[in-house]
């Protein structure tokens, strides 16, 4: 009813005036706890304030807005919010507690808002190997200390969700994703989930020449992988008298130990603590299978049984 013109606004538009809504709200926020943590009551705008009476962490917020990095914004606030929320859980006497905020760490907040700004522009431009390099980055060089595990852990959790975009590079970096997201489910005690992604890992370096730092290929990093967390899995289904299952998953193990030449561990998985539990079954399936090859010797018996010899 009114004289007014009214544009539709595009579907592609959409997203981008949610994420700018979100920023609005964060920032408001944030201006809010900035006023009242100062009590600068009657200030008519809190940007009048001189920046040398601000903290390192409230100006590089502002030279973050004004340079238009409004998601780096959203997500440095965030993380900041996390750590709080992180300390006050643990409660006093805790190790988080002992230590100094997020925000009071100029060195790591300069490296978030450097990194995390790079990854937003390379994000607008479409390019998310560069996204996922950044944050690589800030994962694995940034963030190595173990009272930084909780950072670290997120940046590999947001590698992971970039890698998905990434279609350039045949597979690499989503393959380095999911080896560092199974070390995370491993560490955390999620045997199930960190096999998962191994297997994905093993998956996409199969016939690969891709090789880390120390130059080691990548396939036998998979191997190496799946050799150690099959036998957890083996453990627990031992644990659980589940035989048969862990009959399966070992024989797994070994041949992952097997295909990564790593002979020690292939020894180590043959006389493995468990192994006089199911034995005996593998003894009797190796004897049907090779009766004339009978000889006595474990370790021997169960290679040829699996056609190893």
């Amino acid at each position: 009813g009114g004289c007014g013109v009214c544009f539709p606004i595009s579907q592609p538009v959409l997203p981008m005036a949610q994420s700018l809504l979100k920023a609005v709200l964060v920032i408001c926020t944030y201006l809010v706890r900035w006023r009242t943590e100062y009590r600068f009551k009657g200030l008519k705008s809190l940007f009048l304030i001189p920046s040398n009476r601000n903290s390192y962490k409230k100006n590089i917020c502002i030279d973050m807005l004004r340079q238009g990095y409004h998601e780096s914004f959203s997500e440095l606030f965030a993380l900041i919010q996390k750590w709080n929320a992180l300390r006050e859980a643990a409660g006093p006497g805790s190790a988080i507690w002992q230590q100094k905020s997020l925000e009071e760490q100029p060195d790591k907040l300069h490296q978030l808002c450097h990194f995390l700004t790079r990854a937003e522009a390379a994000q607008r431009a479409g390019h998310y190997e560069e996204v996922y390099d950044n944050q690589l980055y800030l994962a694995y060089y940034c963030f190595s200390d173990p009272e930084d595990k909780w950072l670290s852990n997120y940046f590999y959790e947001q590698c992971f969700n970039t890698a998905q975009l990434i279609k350039i590079d045949g597979g690499k970096r989503e393959a380095q994703a999911h080896a560092n997201m199974g070390l995370i489910s491993e560490e955390q005690g999620h045997v199930m989930k960190a096999a998962e992604h191994y297997e994905v890992f093993y998956q996409l370096t199969e016939g690969s020449t891709w090789k880390d730092e120390t130059g080691h290929t990548y396939n036998s990093l998979a191997c190496e992988h799946l050799w150690r967390i099959y036998t957890l899995l083996a453990d627990k289904m031992l644990e659980n008298k589940e035989h048969d299952q862990a009959i399966k998953t070992l024989i797994k193990a070994l041949k992952m130990a097997k295909e990564g030449s790593d002979q020690a561990k292939y020894g180590d998985s043959v006389t493995h603590s468990n192994y006089s539990c199911i034995y005996p079954v593998l003894s009797e399936q190796a004897c049907q299978k090779y009766p004339k090859v009978w000889s006595g010797s474990k370790k021997k018996l169960t290679m040829v049984w699996l056609g190893f010899f």
